[in-house]
């Protein structure tokens, strides 16, 4: 059985990407010029929303360029392209095992508050032990930068995630 991409999802997805990538280049930073990663919050909606391998890695792959393209930090291009899959794939995994037995509102804040701290803890194991960016701060910049970014993103998705599911119902957006 061959398994095709349906179009509307993937406009779908683009719509989400766009959003993600103009609130990502757009949020204040919060710590040391460091910005929360809005991105990964959309993605994580994405993933949510459409929970089929194919959209899951297509739409990391993406939301990795773009965050990728768009990152201040030195060396946060190799991050990004790394740390958005692997996240993704974690994800994803959380949806299928978690998604039957819990309320899709609690999915969602879940799988963000896992997920931030997933992502951040790549970008910074990538950053720090692979780039060599700033030698030995890994904790510091852990806890001062990702655990805040993981509160703001859950935060951020309990007030997304109704609003995005409201608005597929009225307008009968399937999901995959």
């Amino acid at each position: 059985m061959k398994s095709r991409l349906d179009t509307r999802v993937l406009v779908l997805l683009s719509l989400i990407v766009g959003i993600g990538a103009v609130l990502h280049i757009f949020a204040p930073p919060i710590v040391n010029g460091m910005k929360p990663d809005m991105l990964l919050i959309m993605m994580f909606l994405g993933i949510i929303l459409f929970p089929k391998f194919q959209y899951v890695m297509l739409l990391s792959l993406v939301t990795g360029a773009i965050a990728a393209l768009t990152t201040g930090l030195p060396g946060g291009q190799i991050a990004n392209l790394i740390d958005k899959p692997l996240t993704a794939l974690v994800a994803f995994g959380i949806v299928i095992a978690a998604g039957k037995f819990t309320n899709k509102k609690v999915l969602a804040a879940g799988v963000t508050l896992i997920g931030t701290l997933i992502s951040g803890g790549i970008f910074l194991f990538v950053a720090v032990n692979i780039i060599g960016l700033v030698e030995g701060s890994f904790m510091i910049m852990y806890a001062t930068i990702v655990l805040p970014t993981a509160a703001f993103n859950t935060v951020a998705m309990t007030v997304i995630y109704p609003i995005v599911e409201k608005i597929s119902k009225r307008s009968r957006i399937a999901t995959a």
